[in-house]
């Protein structure tokens, strides 16, 4: 160990402490190199290790390449500057002495991060609100007891809740009626999966699917066929059960799921015919490039784009790559083996079966081109058959190097902040390269990368300018319905399409408008102090002014009354008799809480903004709370209001939404 830090004050002796490091570095030597630890987790860990030299969470303190923190109970200075740890203070002597480099403490940092846990409520509810939707008391206590990494990775191996395709056959939608006719409509889809990201007990492995479905994009909007309801819920499962897989089965997943073969035209798609004049159509090539791999300019592990040496980016690809790759994907059309049509009398249309919506497609050895195929640096050759072709072409893109970088610094803006550090990106896109055991595309390692990281997990981003994101409305909903006992009295989940910006949410699950997802990554709002800063903000191209009124208008009367749903339904399918709010929130907790409205602001701070709340805000919902007098004979509606007002006061505050 360092002599700086060796030598330090500790009721632990020192050999006891190299002991059990050196266990620990015994642990974890049989993986990949452990990460450079950032200067924070640096220090963070010197505080926790040696708290009679570092007592207590310091602030950082920037001095020009230097940052420090100072301890002022013992007079201490620790700081980092170019990669070098420097102490000063009591503990040396009042000598500025360097204590090693950032990578001679790799292996204790990191396993210190193995075995981490919050240090407080707000902590684990960060971290629970980064992983999943929502953060209970069970799972706050769970957190701290066991850990970050340890319960984490307990999520990764619970098994999966109801799948979408069967909560839909379990409640009549595959029945072919004359009536509600749920094979010529997509919102059996809506009601599926509201139920999936309210109820599920998988709630991570739900998180996680979402952000996929945000990257790898399929929507209802554009859905036009048989059985789209049963064929976006067969899309969100495959998300949903190769979450915590690899990149490579889920892009050949993708790529065949019947639903992408519609939506980006791959289903049908014919080889080429000269004598017709036709050209394989060339809409998924494009996009599996250009949005679910690669990106459009060539990136550093970082994340920056590479250079010429005249300063300009360079292309990932070009209209030939889009061309060539474009017969890779021809011949693949829908797989009816399965089939078991239905007649319908009424209109006496025959209609398929939903199997081919859970099926892949499959090739049709005619339809397929065999010309060679020359696309990034790799050549098919001609007369390849299709199913050897599109390994090939899937295991190029996989191999690509822009898919780390470019993947993995989605899922942080998905997950944690909109504008990661380059280093943050790099760690992330390493995890994505290699898992520690030498597996490429391993998400369980992609995703434990960013929910792990020092900069998601580190106290710094609390207050830095730029971290952070805009809460986006579905998790917005999701996190207030799971946070306060949401339940749909039968079952059927009728939350609908939320989409429109001045009566809904302005954002509904899997209704992105282009293949472009709700927003672009690197979306900036023009003419404000973000596009000063050039700081991305990609939700906020959800925000207008219809969009912020839709979104509290509609939560004002969701969180007081619940969610209206209308009659009838088919028997066996959730039927009610009339319309009338059957979504609708428990709040067993905060209504105890309603004559109490600093204990209710609180657990609101805790459960929605993780103790991010600022007091100025608190002192204003308060104030607003305390308007209205409530005592022990107030009714039980004029206490639902209470309620109802500090839980959208707090969900419509600036500490929440960002």
């Amino acid at each position: 160990m360092p002599v700086a830090l060796k030598n330090a004050t500790n009721p632990v002796p020192s050999s006891a402490v190299l002991q059990g490091d050196r266990r620990k570095i015994a642990a974890i030597s049989s993986g990949a190199p452990p990460p450079v630890p950032t200067p924070d987790a640096l220090m963070n860990w010197a505080q926790a290790y040696f708290p009679n030299a570092f007592p207590g969470n310091q602030s950082n303190i920037q001095s020009g390449n230097l940052l420090f923190r100072y301890y002022p109970e013992t007079g201490n200075y620790l700081g980092v500057a170019e990669s070098t740890v420097y102490v000063l203070g009591p503990i040396t002597g009042g000598v500025f002495v360097t204590a090693g480099r950032l990578e001679d403490f790799a292996a204790l940092v990191s396993a210190d991060r193995d075995a981490a846990a919050p240090a407080n409520d707000f902590e684990a509810a960060r971290f629970l609100l980064q992983a999943q939707f929502s953060a209970s008391d069970a799972e706050i206590a769970a957190v701290r007891s066991k850990g970050y990494k340890t319960w984490l990775v307990e999520q990764f191996n619970a098994p999966s809740s109801v799948s979408g395709v069967a909560w839909l056959d379990a409640r009549g939608y595959n029945l072919v009626d004359a009536v509600f006719r749920y094979y010529d409509n997509g919102y059996p889809g809506d009601y599926m999966i509201w139920n999936q990201l309210m109820t599920s007990a998988d709630a991570v492995r739900q998180r996680c699917a979402l952000a996929l479905s945000e990257f790898f994009v399929v929507s209802l909007v554009s859905l036009d066929f048989n059985w789209r309801s049963h064929a976006i819920a067969r899309w969100w499962d495959l998300l949903a059960a190769n979450a915590f897989g690899n990149y490579r089965q889920l892009l050949e997943t993708v790529t065949l799921n019947p639903a992408m073969g519609y939506y980006l035209n791959t289903k049908g798609n014919r080889k080429e015919d000269i004598a017709r004049n036709r050209v394989p159509d060339e809409n998924y090539s494009r996009e599996v490039m250009q949005l679910f791999s690669l990106g459009v300019h060539q990136l550093n592990l970082d994340g920056t784009e590479k250079l010429d040496a005249n300063g300009a980016r360079l292309e990932s690809y070009n209209q030939n790559d889009i061309t060539n790759l474009a017969r890779i994907f021809t011949g693949w059309d829908i797989d009816q083996s399965q089939n078991v049509p239905t007649l319908e009398p009424v209109q006496n249309r025959t209609i398929p079966s939903t199997h081919y919506t859970r099926l892949p497609m499959v090739l049709t050895a005619g339809n397929h081109s065999t010309l060679a195929a020359t696309f990034l640096g790799t050549t098919v050759p001609a007369g390849t058959p299709g199913v050897p072709a599109l390994k090939i072409a899937l295991d190029t893109l996989f191999n690509h190097p822009n898919v780390g970088p470019f993947f993995g610094k989605q899922m942080i803006q998905r997950l944690v902040t909109s504008n990661p550090s380059q280093a943050y990106v790099a760690r992330v896109a390493s995890a994505f390269n290699n898992n520690g055991a030498g597996v490429r595309g391993d998400l369980q390692a992609v995703f434990a990368a960013v929910l792990l990281d020092d900069e998601a997990r580190g106290a710094a981003g609390l207050t830095q300018t730029g971290f952070g994101r805009l809460r986006e409305p579905i998790v917005r909903l999701v996190q207030w319905g799971r946070s306060f006992g949401i339940t749909s009295v039968r079952g059927s989940w009728k939350l609908g399409d939320l989409s429109n910006p001045g009566s809904r949410l302005g954002q509904s699950p899997l209704r992105s408008p282009t293949v472009f997802n709700f927003f672009r990554p690197g979306y900036v709002p023009p003419s404000t102090a973000l596009s000063a800063s050039k700081t991305s903000a990609p939700e906020f191209q959800l925000v207008n002014e219809s969009s912020v009124g839709g979104y509290l208008n509609y939560m004002q009367g969701v969180i007081r009354n619940g969610i209206f749903v209308n009659a009838p339904n088919q028997s066996g399918n959730g039927t009610n008799a009339t319309n009338g709010y059957d979504i609708t929130a428990a709040y067993i907790a905060e209504l105890a809480l309603v004559l109490n409205p600093a204990a209710l602001m609180d657990r609101l701070n805790l459960l929605l903004c993780a103790g991010q709340l600022s007091a100025a805000n608190q002192a204003l919902i308060l104030n607003a709370l305390n308007a209205t007098a409530l005592t022990v004979n107030s009714t039980d509606s004029a206490r639902r209001d209470r309620l109802a007002a500090a839980v959208l006061l707090v969900m419509a505050s600036s500490d929440y939404l960002i």
